[in-house]
Order: C-alpha cells, then sequence, then structure tokens
C-alpha cells in the first residue's frame, strides 16, 4: 500500500519549525526570556569582575612568570597527594 503523501520532513526541521512557530507566538514568554538573558548577563558579565578577580595578572608581570607559578602549585599539590589512599 503506497499513499501518495508528500515526504515527512526531517525530524530536525519538524523540530526547528515547532519552536519557531512556538516562539513567534508568545507574548508574556518574549518578556520571560528577556528577564533570563539579563539575568545571564548579570551572572556571567558582571559578577565576574567582582568574585573572580584576575589573580595572575595582578601578581605576576610576564607571562614566563604566571606559568612558572602554576607549574609550581600544580607540582606542589601533586607532591603532597602521595600518601596512598585507603584500600590500596
Amino acid at each position: 500500500m503506497k499513499t501518495s503523501s508528500a515526504p515527512r520532513p526531517r525530524l530536525v526541521l519538524r523540530i526547528y519549525r515547532f519552536y519557531r512557530d512556538g516562539f513567534r507566538q508568545m507574548t508574556v514568554g518574549r518578556v520571560l526570556w528577556k528577564i533570563i538573558f539579563i539575568k545571564l548577563f548579570i551572572l556571567f558579565a558582571v559578577l565576574k569582575f567582582f568574585f573572580f578577580p584576575d589573580f595572575l595578572a595582578t601578581k605576576f608581570s610576564t607571562d614566563t612568570q604566571r606559568a612558572e607559578y602554576v607549574i609550581e602549585q600544580l607540582t606542589q599539590s601533586a607532591q603532597g597527594s602521595t600518601q596512598p589512599v585507603k584500600g590500596e
């Protein structure tokens, strides 16, 4: 039994059209999405400067000094963990 209907669009294309049409018809949702994007911007762009300062740039002036400090910190933590883990 063969039907003469047009072939179904690919799943990805159908999903894209579903969301595209849904976002076009939103009224309250658009405002909510704008609020979400503003909050994300505040979290990742603004608060980053206050809570995550560039530690290496403030303590060291050259890239080689920064690299040496990072290597020193990594090797110290690796040397400090030479104690066997319980069960080994």
